[in-house]
């Protein structure tokens, strides 16, 4: 019955020219009246939602997007598709054709701009709901289509919403404001899905309203209701090959346009340069980076200003990464896939024989994330914005010892 109303719906959409994307108003009509004769039963009701899902919606993916509690979508085959709930991955029961994969894939798509094929087979793109979409064909990949939907459940706008979590502790929390404030330079690094453009989220709630927000991302991510914020995103070549817009064209852009705070999301290789040169230049920047650890973000962040070219010296990129980043907070994700901070470490800006110097201010030594004994650099800038450095962690300690 449903393959039969599926047909006539699709035929009688053919014949009016009705575009499902954009005139769902239309779709509507044609679903109600293809049911016009069949009883108004709750069958029938089910059936409609079906057909509005697989015309207007996702089809058969529509229940996992309408589930809040699904964080990511996964298809790895048409009869294998995954789902993350609480950090944790679920077989589901959904089973798909090819021909519906694809399907999906470019009805995703056409929203975007971005396209895909054999000269071009992985695509990133954003799907109308803030989803992110990454999908990987053959020959690449081995038979199928590889489809990967993350989606944005838990939105922080501010580190206090993040106590509630679990993710990082209320000391934690008012010294990382009291830093974003400040305006030190902020490197947020973890793993996949650790929760990096969370944190990044949560602390650009914290950003003072008068000052102006300039994002740089591959595709858009970042989410704030910060009053003056520009997003930007790059952008593919063209079938001719031209048109191409880069990370480092959006960062170097990005200082063209009157920014008090720069914001890099996923550093990933030669725009790594431009944004040190950002840090460096007095203007307050934060990034997100992959690492297991603080210590690994700063050897990273050391080696890849080095893919920007041959003349670009490590002596010279060691102790620019020292001066310009202030604090790196590692978050990741444990076993019970619950996502937490794992240390707030601090540059000093000294340099011996090649290493920079790191200092936690905050770990997680086996017992939670706790108070170590750093302190951040720049405590002018504290001083400045109104805020004792050495009271707001001492404070803390005494909360810890008082527990």
């Amino acid at each position: 019955m449903l393959d039969e109303l599926h047909a006539r719906v699709r035929s009688a959409l053919l014949e009016a020219a009705i575009d499902p994307m954009v005139n769902v108003a239309g779709v509507n009509s044609v679903i109600d009246s293809c049911l016009v004769d069949v009883d108004p039963s709750a069958e029938m009701s089910e059936a409609r939602r079906a057909l509005l899902a697989s015309f207007t919606g996702y089809g058969a993916l529509q229940p996992l997007f309408d589930d809040p509690e699904i964080e990511e979508i996964w298809i790895n085959e048409p009869g294998r598709v995954f789902v993350a709930r609480g950090g944790r991955s679920e077989l589901t029961t959904v089973v798909l054709g090819e021909g519906e994969i694809r399907e999906l894939v470019e009805r995703m798509l056409r929203a975007s701009g971005r396209r895909l094929d054999l000269s071009h087979p992985f695509v990133d793109a954003m799907l109308p709901d803030g989803s992110r979409l990454h999908v990987v064909i053959p020959d690449i990949t081995r038979a199928h289509w590889s489809v990967n939907i993350r989606r944005f459940v838990i939105r922080a706008a501010h580190v206090d919403e993040l106590i509630g979590l679990g993710t990082v502790t209320a000391h934690a929390a008012k010294f990382l404001e009291a830093a974003v404030v400040s305006g030190l330079n902020i490197v947020v690094a973890g793993g996949t899905q650790a929760g990096k453009t969370t944190m990044l989220n949560a602390l650009l709630g914290c950003v003072p309203a008068h000052e102006r927000i300039i994002s740089c991302e591959e595709v858009f991510e970042i989410r704030t209701a910060h009053p003056d914020w520009v997003p930007m995103q790059t952008r593919d070549a063209s079938l001719e090959g031209t048109g191409e817009v880069s990370l480092r064209r959006l960062v170097r852009e990005a200082l063209r346009m009157r920014p008090t705070r720069l914001v890099v999301g996923e550093v990933r290789q030669a725009e790594a340069l431009d944004l040190l040169v950002a840090m460096n230049s007095g203007m307050p920047a934060m990034a997100t980076l992959h690492a297991n650890s603080a210590r690994e973000a700063i050897t990273k962040l050391c080696t890849l200003p080095l893919l920007a070219g041959q003349n670009i010296p490590g002596d010279f990129v060691v102790p620019t990464v020292a001066g310009s980043v202030d604090l790196v907070v590692h978050v990741a994700t444990l076993a019970s896939g619950r996502r937490v901070v794992r240390e707030i470490a601090t540059l000093s800006g000294r340099v011996e024989q090649g290493v920079i110097e790191l200092a936690d201010i905050f770990g997680d030594r086996g017992k939670g994330l706790q108070r170590l004994g750093g302190f951040p650099p720049h405590p002018e800038r504290f001083e400045r914005a109104g805020f004792d450095v050495a009271r707001l962690l001492h404070d803390s300690e005494n909360h810890m010892r008082a527990a």
